[in-house]
């Protein structure tokens, strides 16, 4: 070979080499794993100062900050998922959070908190306010509440679980593995993660590519190879410590018979119940005695003593009621300040003890959604009292709807001690429509849904000893509560026809009069009996009837 082919080879051969080695680059390129390391910092979006929340494998808009070395929780956060029982007043800078001890306390900037009369000295404030926002100690928050809290820096991240009843598939990494960005290793990675480490599988992403998203302990979600995935189990988050349960008592009778008397004026208060001798079955009654009469937290009394012993003397039980009923008073107002609220709470108590009665009955009615958390506050607070007083506290609750679900019945049911249905107003006067006061179905269904909240044993079920008799008069609908006696000479002074309705577990009549439609679904011995049937069906704490008077002696057997 001449000289100059055997250049004309080589370079040949040097091209060809070259060429190769571009196509082996690029498909190198292409296959070939990412070693480019993401920011974390972008995966959190944390600006300075900042540390990103992570609940229940969720990541929060809202971020905890850091401030003089300490790391603080909005406070809306914290109750709404670190600790429910963390309550905060904005109007007058106080933390309360209730213990089966007592109520903790502290003030804005107060670098300590109380219980009762002992005081313990914080390393921080407890409560902040910073730019118009109030923020809770995050060491505050880990030393009573019983979630899993955790932190981590690089990037600052705290990870918080909280459902202690939801399952989760955990795997377990066979070797060292890079945690990618994206479902391929052709992605950035955001860290490696060691070979064994514990990493909770995430179940609405799909697996693409042969990888799964996963999320690790210390709160990263990223991609793994699905084949690196061993030990696959489901099971719940391990929690270090169970919450903390309050002391709650009984009316010391196997089941409970309330029927509450509505006395209004302090000559009415002082007698008992006129028909308390054929109220056999009745072992508990709740006179009408408090009503809030300011937003300060006061209230009238018509709490006798007198009274007091004429019904134990009958053997029966009281159970004073206190309301908000009163015109002009704003229960928002009362509630959301510390100082209306123990004042409320301290005086009730007071009253109780002073009467010598035996159990309080919280009747706050048409709360709106934004009193719901304050109303919660206040039947904890009143409920430590109580049990230190051996009073029996029980509240009481419309059936539950949508609209009412602020009211919070299963937290009600960890605090109290009876949380009482009232089982009654399905028609009500302003009904669009006539019908039954209580049907059974309807009745029945308002104790389903709460006892999916509430122990069935801390469930009284109220019932109705009224009636409305409803007018239909030129297309327009009026009606008037009226007693069992009252509604039986109704229908028979019109002779109006009644059958028994078993829709609604009712007897049911009508009658024309004077031009105007009447109609009638009775609460008798009958359709009552079907109702207190549904105490013993669903092993309920007992039955209650609004109100005393509006009944016939037949009801008590």
């Amino acid at each position: 070979m001449g000289k100059r082919k055997k250049v004309v080879w080589i370079a040949f051969v040097i091209a060809i080499l070259l060429v190769m080695a571009l196509i082996a680059i690029v498909i190198y390129k292409k296959v070939a794993p990412s070693h480019v390391q993401a920011n974390l910092n972008k995966l959190f979006e944390l600006k300075a100062g900042e540390e990103a929340v992570l609940i229940d494998d969720e990541l929060q808009d809202e971020k905890a900050i850091k401030a003089d070395g300490y790391t603080y929780v909005p406070a809306d956060m914290a109750s709404a998922y670190l600790d429910n029982r963390i309550f905060v007043d904005r109007l007058e800078g106080v933390l309360a959070y209730t213990t089966s001890q007592g109520v903790i306390q502290a003030r804005e900037n107060a670098a300590s908190y109380t219980l009762g009369k002992d005081t313990k000295e914080t390393q921080e404030p407890v409560l902040r306010k910073i730019d118009k926002t109030y923020y809770v100690s995050l060491s505050f928050i880990k030393e009573h509440s019983s979630n899993y809290i955790q932190e981590y820096s690089n990037p600052s991240r705290m990870v918080v679980m909280t459902d202690r009843d939801k399952t989760h598939t955990f795997a377990v990494l066979s070797k060292d593995t890079d945690l990618r960005t994206g479902p391929g290793k052709r992605y950035p990675y955001w860290v490696e993660v060691s070979e064994g480490a514990k990493v909770l599988v995430e179940t609405k992403t799909k697996e693409e590519n042969g990888y799964t998203a996963v999320t690790t302990e210390d709160g990263i979600t990223g991609y793994v190879p699905t084949d690196r995935l061993t030990q696959k189990k489901e099971g719940t988050w391990e929690f270090d410590s169970e919450p903390e349960s309050f002391k709650q008592q009984t009316a010391g009778t196997k089941t409970v018979c309330l029927g509450w008397h509505q006395v209004t004026t302090e000559q009415s208060s002082k007698a008992i119940y006129s028909g308390i001798s054929s109220a056999g079955a009745m072992n508990v009654i709740a006179p009408t005695w408090f009503s809030l009469s300011d937003n300060e937290g006061n209230f009238t009394s018509l709490a006798d003593s007198g009274y007091v012993a004429q019904a134990h003397g009958a053997g029966k039980k009281v159970w004073g009621l206190v309301d908000n009923f009163t015109q002009d008073i704003s229960t928002y107002e009362v509630l959301s300040r510390t100082s209306s609220r123990q004042n409320l709470v301290s005086q009730l108590v007071n009253a109780a003890v002073g009467a010598g009665i035996d159990g309080i009955n919280v009747d706050f009615e048409q709360l709106s959604e934004d009193v719901g958390v304050h109303f919660l506050e206040f039947l904890r607070e009143l409920s430590i009292e109580c049990h230190k007083n051996n009073l029996v506290l029980s509240v009481d609750n419309p059936v539950p709807e949508d609209f009412t679900s602020h009211y919070d019945r299963a937290e009600q049911g960890k605090v109290v001690d009876y949380v009482i249905i009232m089982g009654y107003d399905e028609h009500y006067v302003g009904s669009e429509e006539a019908g039954s006061v209580a049907s059974l179905p309807w009745v029945e269904k308002g104790i389903q849904d709460t006892i999916a909240e509430v122990p069935a044993q801390r469930v009284i079920n109220a019932v109705p000893f009224y009636t409305r008799l409803w007018k239909t008069e030129a297309g327009s609908l009026s009606s008037e509560a009226i007693g069992m006696d009252t509604a039986q000479e109704v229908v028979n002074t019109n002779n109006a026809q009644v059958y028994w309705d078993s829709d609604v577990s009712q007897n049911y009549g009508s009658f024309e009069k004077d031009g105007c439609t009447y109609q009638i679904w009775i609460e008798d011995s009958q359709s009552i009996a079907a109702k207190v049937q549904l105490v013993q069906k669903y092993n309920l704490a007992g039955v209650a009837a609004w109100k005393l008077g509006f009944e016939n002696s037949s009801i008590w057997q």
